[in-house]
């Protein structure tokens, strides 16, 4: 049985459906359990993501053997009212985007991790 991942109390500005579905997005073939872990959710988490997705129009899956391949419908639009307009691919691209931003970038004495800043005051 695998390790419950930690959680995280607070608000979010990803929801996780969004999450899963920028998994997803970056391997179709990706495991629940590939999924939970980077998600930082567990696997009956993930599955119930899955199942709301489809349901609601924006993904579906077909099976490959013993492994399920996943394809995001892109012309669905968001849910929420003020999103109106915005896709999934808009979405998608814009996390996309700023992870390729992140990828790229040196880190900053902001950005970098607290272990890493340099808290010098004899400056």
């Amino acid at each position: 049985m695998g390790e419950v991942p930690e959680t995280h109390t607070g608000w979010t500005f990803l929801t996780n459906h969004a999450r899963v579905l920028a998994a997803i997005s970056e391997n179709q073939n990706t495991r629940i359990r590939d999924i939970a872990a980077r998600c930082r959710l567990t696997e009956r988490a993930v599955q119930k993501i899955i199942s709301d997705l489809e349901q609601g129009g924006y993904l579906t899956h077909t099976r490959q053997g013993r492994s399920n391949e996943y394809r995001i419908e892109p012309g669905t639009i968001l849910r929420h009212p003020a999103d109106a307009g915005l896709s999934v691919a808009d979405l998608l691209s814009l996390l996309d985007q700023h992870d390729a931003e992140r990828d790229t970038r040196p880190l900053s004495p902001r950005s970098a991790p607290a272990h890493e800043q340099d808290t010098r005051t004899d400056r």
